[in-house]
C-alpha cells in the first residue's frame, strides 16, 4: 500500500516536573484518531526526540501505538528512530517494530556529516535490519548534510524504504526527486507551507506540524486536493498559511507547543535547550487561533 495522506509529527508533552505527561499525550493521540488523520509520527523533531532518554523514547512510541490502535487498527504510526549512530538507529528501529509501529522515520545522521556513500550505507543498514519499512527524512537545516538526488534514487529502490519526508524547502529539488523515484515510493512534504505545491508535482501527503493544532482541517485539505477538489483545498490552504508560517517564528516545536497549550492539550513546557515561545510572538499566534477558530 502506498504511503499517503496526513501524518502528524506529534509533540511530546511534559509536566511541570519535566516528566513526559502521558495523560496529555493520550488526549493528543485520541484527538488525532478522532479527527481522521492517516497517522502520527511520535519522537520526531517536533516530539523533541533529542532530549528523550532511550526509556522515554521507547515508551512514548509504545503508548502511541497502543492508544491509537485501540481506536483504529488501521491508523498509521511512523516512529521516529533516527540517530547519528547507525547502530543506535538500528536498535531504536528494532524496538519500534517490536512494539508494533508501521514505519520508521529515520533522519539524516546529524553532526558527524557523513559523505553520500556514508548516508547510503547508513540508511541501507537500517533498512536491511528492520522488519518495518523506512521513511527517509531529509532535513539539512537540522542535520548539516543533505541526501543528493543520486542517493535518493538509489535508496528509493531498496525494497524496505517506502518514502521520503522532504524538508529542504526547495521545490526544484523535489521536482528532481520526483523524476528519479520509482512508482510506489512516496514523496511527503516536510513543510506545511509547501503541502499543496508538493501534491501538485506528484507528492503523496505531508508529515505535518500544524496538524497537531488542526488535524481535521489539514487531513481534509489534503484529501480534497487528492480527490481533485482543488478549489476547496486551496481555500483552506490559504486560510491556514499564515499560521503555518507562524509555527516557525521560533524553532520548531516552540510555537506549536505554545499553541497546543492555548487549546488546553498540554502545558507549555519544553526541555532545555528548547525554551518557551518569546512573549513578543504570543499575540500573533493568538490572533491566528482566534481567526481560524477552535473547530479542528
Amino acid at each position: 500500500m502506498i504511503l499517503k495522506g496526513t501524518l502528524t509529527a506529534i509533540i511530546t508533552p511534559f509536566d511541570n516536573n519535566d516528566n513526559v505527561d502521558y495523560s496529555a499525550l493520550k488526549k493528543i493521540i485520541e484527538n488525532q484518531v478522532i479527527r481522521k488523520v492517516e497517522g502520527v509520527v511520535p519522537c520526531g523533531t517536533t516530539g523533541e526526540s533529542p532530549t528523550l532518554d532511550h526509556k522515554e523514547h521507547r515508551e512514548v512510541i509504545a503508548k502511541t501505538i497502543q492508544w491509537s490502535k485501540e481506536m483504529n487498527r488501521d491508523f498509521i504510526v511512523a516512529a521516529g528512530t533516527g540517530s547519528n549512530s547507525t547502530k543506535e538507529a538500528i536498535d531504536l528501529t528494532k524496538g519500534a517494530a517490536a512494539d508494533g509501529a508501521d514505519y520508521a522515520l529515520v533522519v539524516n545522521p546529524y553532526y558527524n556529516k557523513p559523505t553520500q556513500e556514508g548516508l547510503i550505507r547508513h540508511f541501507s543498514a537500517i533498512a536491511d535490519n528492520s522488519k518495518i519499512p523506512l521513511i527517509l527524512y531529509n532535513i539539512p537545516g537540522r542535520t548539516a548534510v543533505s541526501l543528493s538526488i543520486e542517493s535518493i534514487e538509489k535508496l528509493s529502490r531498496h525494497g524496505n524504504i517506502a518514502g521520503i519526508k522532504e524538508a529542504t524547502g526547495d521545490l526544484s529539488f523535489m521536482l528532481r526527486v520526483m523524476e528519479v523515484i520509482p512508482e510506489g515510493f512516496s514523496l511527503l512534504s516536510g513543510d506545511d507551507n509547501l503541502i499543496l505545491p508538493i501534491l501538485s508535482i506528484g507528492g503523496k501527503g505531508v508529515i505535518s506540524v500544524l496538524s497537531n493544532i488542526y488535524p481535521g482541517r489539514v487531513a481534509i485539505m489534503v484529501r480534497n486536493y487528492m480527490e481533485n477538489k482543488t478549489d476547496t483545498a486551496k481555500k483552506e490552504f490559504y486560510n491556514l498559511l499564515p499560521l503555518m508560517r507562524a509555527m516557525f517564528l521560533e524553532t520548531n516545536p516552540i510555537p506549536v507547543k505554545y499553541a497546543m497549550s492555548c487549546l488546553n492539550y498540554c502545558q507549555n513546557n519544553l526541555r532545555l535547550p528548547m525554551t518557551s515561545l518569546s512573549l513578543a510572538y504570543h499575540e500573533t499566534i493568538n490572533e491566528h487561533l482566534n481567526r481560524i477558530g477552535k473547530d479542528q
